[in-house]
């Protein structure tokens, strides 16, 4: 496998089409409104956007929201994303406005994945999260729609307190719908996130172990998102076990290549599980960038730094050159723990949770039980 110079381009690209939703998430990044903001990229602006993400080396590319499906040029923007090439995701809200028709049209338009949240096996449990009733039904309804129509699916599930113990429910639905990847979110107390929400560092450890070894045992693949440490847990065990650590290097994935409608990686042999991977681990601001609904330009939309606008400025240029992203690309200069980790390399951390909790995106992420080695002498000496 080539190695992956995240110097110089990402491996995905989100844009944030728009923060208007109908839902009332609790653990919502973007705050999201009921109305559009004004200022947001226009359909030519949008496609000049698209245009220089497939020419820093065609990344993976989602459309992310609020909810996209507010955007009635949403699907005129994938159609175009599709034909110059890029390999397009959306992450569409479970509202009314999830029909037939728009799922019909993502088909039409040779979409590579729709992904949906799903934070609870029962609708209590969802709809609370999510602040809408009948949130899971409409979610339900809409899977079983996608399935018929041949989209390949991914689960997002933000794991905290509200739904920690249901986890092990959840991934005996995700068994039965036939979805390509569960992606588990451990939670970034940004936008309406907040502290009191996440789990302990030691519950979140308990739950990597447990879904490495899910890992083993399903049809679909499994990935975390904001816990980079999962790379960590997979190294761990792949050493316990007495093997190699390119044994685990295969799971160690930021964002896993897109399934297409047949079923097929348009990127070597495989289906959804085993198609093509990140060559390394991705993270905020190395291998991942971010763009917002008006333009502005972060390592990840849990870590909005503003670090240009794509309307005045070169997106590749601020991803190669901008002394954040250059900075988070070089974990040895991270402080704390992070910084002496072993493995550094391979995790790094979620730069975004270590913003939030300590004012300093380069300092140790908090929801690590891990203590390096390194880390222990110098606190003892301390």
């Amino acid at each position: 496998m080539i190695a992956a110079d995240y110097n110089q381009n990402p491996f995905i690209v989100v844009w944030e089409v728009t923060r208007a939703c109908a839902l009332n998430c609790l653990h919502c990044r973007a705050e999201a409104q009921h109305r559009r903001h004004p200022m947001e990229l226009s359909t030519e602006e949008g496609k000049r956007l698209l245009d220089e993400i497939q020419s820093m080396d065609s990344p993976l590319f989602v459309f992310t929201g609020g909810d996209p499906l507010m955007r009635d040029d949403l699907f005129e923007l994938a159609s175009y994303a599709k034909s110059i090439g890029l390999r397009t995701s959306i992450t569409p809200s479970a509202t009314p406005r999830v029909t037939e028709e728009a799922m019909r049209k993502a088909v039409d338009i040779g979409l590579d994945r729709w992904a949906f949240s799903l934070d609870g096996s029962t609708a209590e449990i969802h709809d609370r999260f999510r602040g809408t009733s009948g949130s899971f039904d409409l979610t339900m309804r809409s899977l079983a729609t996608l399935r018929k129509l041949g989209m390949p699916l991914q689960i997002n599930t933000t794991v905290c307190e509200h739904n920690k113990r249901d986890l092990q429910n959840i991934a005996d639905m995700l068994g039965e719908m036939g979805v390509v990847m569960w992606s588990v979110f451990f939670l970034v107390p940004t936008g309406r996130g907040k502290e009191d929400d996440m789990i302990t560092p030691e519950e979140g450890e308990e739950i990597l172990h447990w879904l490495a070894e899910l890992g083993e045992k399903v049809s679909f693949g499994v990935k975390t998102t904001a816990a980079p440490f999962y790379r960590r847990v997979l190294a761990q065990r792949a050493k316990a076990a007495g093997k190699p650590p390119e044994a685990a290097a295969g799971k160690m994935i930021g964002v896993p290549a897109f399934a297409t409608t047949t079923g097929k990686s348009p990127f070597g042999a495989g289906d959804g599980k085993a198609a093509m991977r990140a060559p390394r681990g991705v993270t905020d601001g190395s291998g991942f960038v971010f763009v917002s609904h008006t333009g502005d330009i972060s390592p990840s939309g849990f870590l909005p730094l503003d670090c240009g606008n794509v309307r005045d400025m070169s997106l590749a240029q601020v991803y190669r050159e901008h002394p954040v992203f250059t900075g988070i690309r070089q974990p040895e200069l991270y402080a704390g723990k992070c910084g002496v980790c072993e493995y550094r390399g391979i995790c790094g951390g979620s730069r975004a949770r270590a913003y939030t909790a300590t004012g300093d995106y380069m300092g140790s992420d908090p929801a690590c039980a891990y203590q390096p080695d390194e880390w222990v002498k110098l606190q003892a000496s301390v």
